[in-house]
């Protein structure tokens, strides 16, 4: 009787292992992976982020990057309910989740390479270090800035899927994020159809 039940785990065993072993059609996993997934993103060229006030602001954008062929990315935004007449700071933030009625739950600025903030063009600054805002008299400001520490969706510093924050004050470039006050609009960047 041991002998039969001895047989019958042994059995048992074989036929785990066997159920168990990876498959020679089995998909590739983990980093043998990551070239076809990177192809994935290699023809995203264009986001978006479109900014909504946060609660009791009036702030409203929207924020165009495109990427160039020289590895630059050309950032251009239209903002409204500013302030007349005052700089409004503008960074990219870790987190493209703009759910918290104040803007926090996006997180502190994007910053992957832990470096100090600073303003544009300085070569030591967060990746998310956009500037200032100038409003003009009705409240209205425009942006157009090419940076060379970000990408759309490639490897150096993705942008998608993280947000854009307009806050209340101006960046006055001190340690650690320019004293820029609260969040006055925030805006998830997403993929956008591709420019002409």
């Amino acid at each position: 009787m041991r002998l039969l039940v001895s047989i019958a785990l042994a059995g048992l065993a074989g036929l785990l292992l066997v159920s168990c072993a990876p498959s020679a059609e089995a998909p590739a996993s983990g980093p043998a992976a990551a070239p076809e997934h990177a192809g994935m993103w290699k023809d995203v060229h264009d986001a978006v982020a479109v900014l909504a006030p946060t609660e009791g602001s009036s702030v409203r954008g929207v924020v165009r990057f495109h990427g160039n062929d020289d590895g630059t990315v050309a950032i251009e935004g239209t903002f409204e309910g500013l302030v007349p007449g005052q700089q409004h700071a503008i960074h990219i933030h870790e987190f493209g989740d703009c759910t918290d009625l104040h803007g926090k739950s996006a997180g502190g600025h994007y910053n992957p390479e832990n470096r100090p903030h600073g303003l544009p063009p300085a070569a030591e600054r967060h990746a998310g270090d956009l500037g200032n805002l100038q409003a003009d008299d009705a409240g209205r400001a425009t942006l157009a800035l090419t940076v060379g520490n970000v990408s759309i969706a490639g490897v150096k510093n993705p942008v998608i899927g993280r947000a854009v924050i307009v806050h209340a004050k101006p960046d006055d470039g001190g340690q650690p994020t320019g004293n820029a006050g609260g969040r006055a609009a925030c805006g998830t960047i997403g993929l956008a159809r591709p420019s002409e």
